[in-house]
């Protein structure tokens, strides 16, 4: 298994925005066939240096990833908002114990 985790700093972190930005990493699940597992966290500490939203994705192996990279729901629709939206992302792949 691998696990695909990015955090995103928004450009505008509203709480609308958040929102949103939450249903639409969210809307992944059952869209996207090799994404096993799609978790959303919000930041609750607002520091500084905190990004705003995180998303994790659990993928059966390194070949899904790559699947989930360029699936078009995930290309079309939630890339597409998350360019619009964010500031910056940081992200970090690794491979997990089933």
């Amino acid at each position: 298994m691998v696990k695909h985790i990015v955090c995103f700093k928004l450009a505008q972190p509203t709480e609308k925005l958040l929102k949103e930005t939450e249903n639409v990493l969210l809307s992944m699940r059952g869209k996207v066939p090799t994404a096993i597992e799609v978790q959303v966290s919000l930041d609750e500490l607002h520091s500084a240096r905190s990004y705003d939203i995180m998303l994790e994705v659990k993928v059966a192996d390194w070949k899904a990833l790559d699947e989930y990279q360029n699936d078009p729901y995930h290309c079309n629709i939630v890339k597409k908002h998350m360019h619009a939206v964010s500031q910056s992302s940081i992200a970090m792949d690794f491979t997990i114990a089933e």
